[in-house]
This record gives C-alpha cells, structure tokens and sequence, in this order.
C-alpha cells in the first residue's frame, strides 16, 4: 500500500466488520506477560488447561471438553466434518455463514449443505423436523445425503438472535431424530451483552452438541474456543484438529487469552460498548429516514442507501456491503465492536447526517426529471 493509500484509509471511519482491530489491551499484557515463559505445545500447557476449566465453569458444563482453535471458518469445517459421516450433511439458513461466506468450504470437506429459508437470518424447528423427516420418509434414502447436523449461529449474520425457547424447539426435534446440533458463536460476546437476549452460556451447553465461544471478533488477536458438551464426543479429536491445520504449536498463546477473556467476566461484558454505539447509529439512521432492512439487536446495524449515497459515503467511512437491492439501492451495514469509541460513533452521526442531505437532493433531482 502506497503512502497515500495507506493515508487515506486511515481517514476513513472504521465500520465495516468487528474484527479489524487488534485486541483487547487486557489480552495485550497478558501474551506480554508471559512472553518469554516456555510451556509444552500443542494446547498442553498449564494456560489452555486453565482457560477449559475457566470455560467449562461459566458454562456449568462440567463434562465437557473443551479445544482452542485459530479462526471461525476452520472451526465450523473441523467440527462438521468430526460429526458427521462422509454421506452425511448439514442443515442450515441459506444466509448462514457455512453456506454463504466460506469458500465452499463444508463442500470441499464432502458435507453437503442442506440450506433452507430463513425469517431474518433464523430457521425455525418446524423446518427442520420438515427436513429431517422428508429424508426419514423416502424410500430412497440409501441414495440421498443424510441430514444429521442443524448449524445455527447466535447471533445470526443479520446480528438477529434465537430465543431460549426457539433453541430449546430445535433442540428436542434434533434429539428426538437424533440429529447433531452445533452453534456458530463468532460474535457470541454480542449475543450475550443484547438486553433482548435470553440465552446463556450454560443453556447453549445444555442445548447443544457442540458450540464455539468466538475471540477473533470479540476482543482477541485471533482465536476460537470449541465447547463440546461430553469429553470424548469425537475419537481422534487431536489428529483431526492437526488435519484441519488447527494444531497450533505455540498452543499457550490462545489459552492466555481466553483466560484473560473468562476472568472477572469479561466475555459477557465485552460487548455492551459495541451494542450502545450501534444503538445510537441505528436511531440516527431511523431519524433520518433510512430504512432499516434488519432491526438487529446485536452490534450489526443493516440499512438501505442510494448509489449516489454510497458512491459519497466510500471516501468518508468503510462500510460492508451486504447485497444489492434494486436498480439503484443496496442493504449495507455499519459493524460497531468492543473497541469502538464514542468519538468515532460521533463522528458518524455528524456523516449519517450529511448523507441524509444528498437522499434529499437525490429526490429533489428525480422529480424535476419526471
């Protein structure tokens, strides 16, 4: 990158994702701390062992095993591929990140994704026992992909949350057809922050077979914390973990941090910075006369801009852009994250602001056309 390049982007206000910056200063001077320690590899040391415990007790889940991994899609690739068998696949929203946003990745493996509709970025149990028994009654099924694992993710990629009840739905129709169920929990810091939230880390292990406790995105340099509810769900864990390219040598630098993470509960307060700042965004945007295409509760806010509107807004504020809408409109999102400051949440109020102004103009120009 050119200097320019490089000074203009550090103009730009900084919401496109919740991952972009480095980590939480906590997390910092912890890996500082022990930098020059020397412990075994592999996840071995006393600091991984201290941080599954430290885990497995915020989630009340004392039989349980829990692995540290480097980043969400490699997490999601590794456990479907532990739980399923090579004819079997994964039942998931058609927006779900494994369907959507992985390279093909689950296919690559030889899992098929079985993608259904979705309210909001969320599948219901109706659909899925749907599913399941669709395959159950035919009589062809000896030639079709099983469905054998529900992938659900809290909060969804429209930042949408499921209820303790919808969960406690799915669930019992995954056990009665006993069908897998794992929980993508990349942005789970946020999920659990949302005042509209009901679901805790110890419902998710009782609910779940499997779900992840996400850090790249909440708060450190990188890392995934895999929470399987029974120890000894999947034999060969650790060579298939070494197959996925998950087997990190210098294993302590993940258990530091999500040590860090889970003393004095800082995990499920991590969010509640990033969830005010996307609460003020979200009612600048509606008293401006944005529409929302998404009322996320969590730290995602979706609305619908112009081309004229983004063509302005790329050279003031990084932004994400979601999908296009129609000949002249597109659902984009602002991401607001633990780091974000209310300096630079101002800063975007004052662009929304400004924006609203070129819609008026806009309109003001289509008129005097017709």
């Amino acid at each position: 990158m050119t200097d320019t390049h490089a000074k203009q982007a550090n103009e730009l206000l900084h919401f496109s994702s919740d991952y972009m910056e480095g980590a939480h200063p906590t997390i910092l001077n912890a890996l500082v701390r022990t930098n020059m320690e020397s412990t075994s590899g592999y996840g071995t040391d006393p600091y991984c062992a201290h941080a599954a415990r430290a885990i497995l007790d915020a989630c009340a889940c004392p039989h349980g095993e829990v692995r540290f991994l480097l980043g969400g899609t490699q997490t999601n690739t590794l456990v479907i591929d532990a739980l399923l068998a090579p004819w079997q696949g994964v039942i998931s929203a058609a927006t779900g990140h494994v369907n959507v946003h992985e390279a093909g990745s689950i296919e690559a493996g030889g899992h098929k994704v079985i993608s259904l509709e979705h309210n909001r970025g969320k599948i219901s149990a109706a659909a899925i026992k749907k599913t399941i028994e669709a395959w159950e009654q035919d009589d062809n099924r000896e030639h079709m992909v099983q469905p054998a694992l529900v992938y659900l993710s809290q909060p969804t990629e429209y930042g949408t949350l499921y209820s303790k009840a919808e969960l406690e739905s799915i669930a019992d129709i995954c056990t009665s057809h006993k069908v897998k169920l794992f929980v993508d929990g990349a942005r789970l810091a946020y999920a659990l922050a949302a005042p509209q939230n009901d679901v805790s880390l110890a419902d998710l292990a009782r609910l779940t077979d499997v779900f992840y406790i996400g850090g790249t995105k909440c708060g450190l340099l990188f890392g995934e914390a895999v929470v399987f509810t029974k120890k000894n769900m999947v034999p060969g864990l650790t060579p298939l973990i070494k197959q996925h390219g998950g087997l990190l040598a210098k294993g302590r630098l993940l258990g530091v941090q999500f040590g860090e993470l889970f003393t004095h509960n800082l995990y499920e307060q991590i969010g509640k910075t990033a969830l005010i700042c996307a609460a003020r965004i979200k009612e600048r945007l509606i008293q401006k006369g944005f529409d929302l295409y998404i009322d996320s509760p969590t730290n995602q806010v979706f609305f619908i801009a112009t081309d004229a509107q983004l063509a302005w807004l790329k050279h003031r504020v990084a932004y994400g852009f979601m999908e296009r809408l129609d000949a002249r409109r597109s659902v984009v999102r602002f991401a607001t994250c633990w780091s974000t400051t209310q300096e630079d949440t101002d800063k975007l109020l004052d662009v929304i602001d400004q924006m609203a102004e070129l819609e008026e103009l806009e309109e003001l120009e289509l008129s005097d056309t017709k």
